[in-house]
């Protein structure tokens, strides 16, 4: 027996990031908007004693760990463990299709859709605010990648509001060579901030808020409006680690994109079309242009981890 599930990867059209914490994290006003390209995760029951074992194939499936690092794995066990299972046994199949490290939470998708796939494999029948609360617990993107639509994220960005969004939007991700580790570029923030002289705790950073404006733009499905106020508080730090980035960020921009952001916390730039042949023209041109390894054009929003289908 197996269940397929189908999770969204994320772009966040505003990521506000506050000072250091003591803990060492940073409140975040995060917002998260869920897109059609998405990674697919298969659970099928393994044999006695075989454990939790992993797979991957699609675009650079060679970096996915395949170990316990895994949030699918990771996930499986979790949800085992909280509802007092032996040790489980079964087998994860990631197909990806989200870029690896590359600012689209795609790990953290495939640990949402290892949730949903082993509670429908298993027959748990787990509450969506348990899974929620599991989810937490694996990383501070997971939560969003079970509910997806379009959220602001609080605390970590684990703290989740929905928001109201009209129409569809219309995306192109440019996909870099190589990744970049989301703590580095945090460290990153905060070194320019105390180059900068702002400062970089939070008692110097002030805690940061939703833009009303972008907020607006959402809920009157106005995508020129929300173009104007995509934003990203890691985008210079990105930019600052790989700066071949802003010939990517340039070059979707020439080919007609309306709005360009790096994706959370990169290399991954996202561009904003005003409809889907425009977005085709911009993957196309990014394509050409040599400044990234591959581009996808896709919409959104879109909901969260779901059951695709099973055996």
């Amino acid at each position: 027996m197996s269940v397929t599930v189908r999770v969204p990867a994320k772009v966040n059209v505003q990521l506000g990031v506050g000072g250091l914490r003591a803990d060492g994290f940073h409140d975040l006003a995060n917002v998260f908007f869920a897109v059609a390209l998405g990674d697919e995760v298969t659970a099928t029951a393994g044999g006695p004693g075989t454990g939790v074992t992993l797979s991957c194939t699609g675009p650079d499936a060679e970096a996915v760990p395949l170990d316990d690092s895994n949030l699918a794995a990771r996930a499986a066990r979790l949800l085992a463990t909280h509802h007092g299972l032996a040790a489980p046994d079964v087998h994860l199949h990631i197909a990806k299709a989200i870029p690896v490290a590359g600012g689209m939470a795609g790990g953290s998708a495939d640990g949402a859709a290892a949730l949903v796939a082993c509670d429908a494999l298993w027959g748990l029948g787990t509450p969506t605010e348990v899974l929620l609360e599991l989810a937490a617990e694996l990383g501070s993107d997971v939560p969003f990648a079970l509910v997806g639509g379009v959220a602001l994220g609080r605390g970590r960005g684990e703290i989740l509001e929905p928001l109201p969004v009209a129409g569809s939007y219309h995306w192109v991700f440019a996909v870099a060579d190589g990744g970049l580790s989301t703590p580095a570029v945090f460290r990153e923030c905060d070194r320019l901030r105390e180059e900068a002289g702002t400062g970089s705790a939070d008692t110097e950073v002030r805690t940061p808020d939703a833009d009303p404006a972008l907020l607006a733009a959402l809920a009157d499905g106005d995508a020129v409006a929300l173009a104007a106020a995509l934003t990203n508080d890691l985008q210079a730090a990105a930019l600052s680690l790989r700066p071949a980035l802003a010939a990517t960020l340039r070059a979707g921009t020439e080919a007609g994109a309306i709005g360009a952001l790096v994706s959370g916390s990169g290399p991954t730039c996202a561009f904003l079309a005003k409809d889907a042949e425009s977005a085709e023209a911009v993957a196309a041109a990014l394509r050409a242009s040599g400044s990234c390894r591959a581009a996808h054009a896709t919409y959104g929003p879109v909901p969260g981890a779901a059951v695709a289908g099973g055996a």
